[in-house]
């Protein structure tokens, strides 16, 4: 986004986007604001607080606002550690589980041409990063409050027609077939937060294992605990593939079942 070279000042300067939504102004800011403190969502709000509240009211207060002005600050970025691949930052949205997004390109690879391995390990190497580094939290319950995978996209995040691939890499090392309904529904609320879609738009998403497609929907705000939050509709089709009769024998050593890795 090109923005109009200003005249000399002295001073910082912020650089934000205007827009509303049905009429509800919000100021996004995008560069110049300081390093917020907290490893949690909270605990950011409360250094912003205490710190760096001089700086709502330079935004929110006339004579570059108003009474009823609305601003967001995008935190929910976050930079982890790699082994082997530096510093990466990803994002991480809550969608059913919490999952960590990040483009395939930043490991050389693409979710819908690499090697399942090649995937399975940079989403691997991601999710113990965030698991050891950052300290996750759901308003609502702390069973809740953990990583359940990572989330390779193809990067296409704005909104567009055309579907946007990703592959999840889940639990233990576990690829979804599907573009996953929960991780649909993640990326819903993260594009959404970020203002790349709107309500009532849909987006197509396309597994990079399968190409079978999911659509998703931001369909109207809402709350989750303080968090803003957004309801997602997803769409997919399911079709039958067999119909089967399992029995137990008694004498059957291995009726219990068992799995090899």
């Amino acid at each position: 986004m090109d923005f109009p070279k200003l005249p000399p000042h002295s001073g910082s300067v912020l650089s934000v986007v205007d827009m509303h939504t049905g009429g509800e102004p919000l100021r996004i800011i995008l560069s110049g604001y300081p390093e917020v403190k907290g490893d949690t969502i909270l605990a950011k709000r409360r250094y912003v607080r205490e710190h760096l509240d001089h700086l709502r009211k330079v935004l929110m207060f006339e004579p570059r606002g108003h009474y009823d002005m609305y601003g967001a600050l995008l935190v929910r970025n976050v930079s982890v550690s790699v082994p082997g691949y530096g510093s990466i930052t990803v994002d991480i949205s809550y969608g059913g589980a919490l999952y960590a997004f990040v483009s395939a390109e930043k490991f050389g690879l693409d979710v819908s041409k690499s090697k399942t391995r090649d995937l399975v390990d940079a989403a691997t190497a991601v999710s113990d990063a965030v698991k050891s580094q950052v300290k996750l939290y759901h308003p609502v319950s702390e069973d809740l409050a953990f990583l359940y995978g990572t989330i390779l996209t193809d990067g296409k995040d704005a909104y567009s027609e055309e579907p946007t691939a990703n592959v999840c890499v889940f639990a233990d090392a576990q690829v979804d077939r599907s573009p996953t309904g929960s991780g649909v529904t993640a990326r819903i609320a993260l594009q959404y937060h970020k203002g790349l879609i709107g309500l009532n738009q849909t987006r197509s998403f396309q597994s990079g294992a399968t190409g079978s497609v999911f659509t998703g929907t931001a369909k109207e705000e809402t709350m989750c605990g303080d968090f803003k939050a957004v309801v997602v509709e997803v769409k997919g089709h399911a079709h039958y593939s067999g119909v089967a009769s399992f029995t137990q024998e008694s004498d059957d050593p291995l009726s219990g079942g068992f799995l090899l890795r």
